[in-house]
């Protein structure tokens, strides 16, 4: 007979940051089983305590913190201006991304009443200045911001409630160079994250239709699409761009070897990848 984690201690050694490897464990006795989660667990603890000494004596900030101020650094010397955004959406201009009330996401949206909602995304506030900011200035314009998005996620390992979006837009380039462009601008976020190892790949999402995606191995980075685009034309715009939107949880997940985002992200259980009842 072969016997693995009980649920509790699963449960347990998930919100302690263990690996797939040390959840995957079998025994054939009750007794080894438990010994050997007594020992993982106080490693698994003693880890967060140093981890939690070193935010305290050297670091200071937590590593989402920091991820934003490299991000901010890498975007604004890449020649793009940040810009701040209501986190309060109106549901106007969350049809005009086409999510009405038959859309997919329309069901995770955080409403906060018939006419407003919690933003599930950056983009419609970026498309509003936009519109402005081409009247405005000289082409190419690009505009970039990192902020809170909420969205009724599945809570698996992958999925927050609240998370932190950068979403970065380039509008006014040759049309022939919007490939190009696109990767260029996603190897600037990638190495300022510190995540150099990633793929790109063709894909296709419930509001962009064609995208790009950024991967680290299955897991969904950033998602990058380019216009002219069918959205355009309902905010009164035309012309080739390139966009990308990324995770800031994620990357840090990934980059530190974590295994559940929820740890990464804002949170009152977690403080930088650590839980606090240790």
């Amino acid at each position: 007979m072969s016997l693995t984690w009980t649920d509790i201690q699963r449960k347990r050694l998930t919100e302690l940051n263990a690996t797939e490897m040390q959840k995957e464990r079998f025994f054939s006795v009750e007794k080894d089983r438990d010994e050997a989660f007594k020992k993982q667990e106080l490693s698994l603890v003693s880890a967060g305590k140093q981890r939690l000494n070193q935010l305290r004596t050297e670091k200071k900030r937590p590593s989402l913190s920091v991820l934003e101020t490299n991000l901010v650094a890498a975007l604004t010397d890449s020649g793009f201006v940040q810009v701040t955004t209501p986190i309060i959406l109106a549901k106007s201009l969350l049809a005009k991304m086409t999510i009405d009330d038959e859309h997919a996401l329309f069901s995770q949206v955080f409403w906060l009443d018939s006419k407003k909602c919690l933003r599930p995304m950056l983009a419609p506030n970026l498309y509003y200045i936009l519109k402005d900011l081409l009247r405005l200035w000289e082409k190419p314009v690009r505009i970039f911001e990192i902020g809170s998005c909420f969205r009724k996620e599945s809570q698996g390992n992958n999925h927050l409630n609240e998370f932190t979006m950068l979403n970065l837009v380039e509008w006014g380039l040759p049309e022939e160079s919007r490939h190009e462009r696109l990767a260029e601008l996603a190897e600037v976020v990638m190495q300022a994250a510190g995540v150099p190892s990633y793929r790109l790949e063709q894909t296709s999402s419930v509001v962009y239709g064609d995208t790009i995606d950024v991967m680290y191995e299955d897991i969904e980075l950033g998602s990058g699409a380019m216009g002219p685009h069918f959205l355009d034309g309902k905010w009164g715009m035309s012309g080739p761009w390139v966009g990308i939107g990324f995770g800031l949880e994620r990357l840090v997940m990934v980059k530190e070897g974590g295994q559940n985002v929820r740890s990464t992200g804002k949170s009152l259980s977690y403080l930088d990848g650590v839980r606090l009842n240790i």
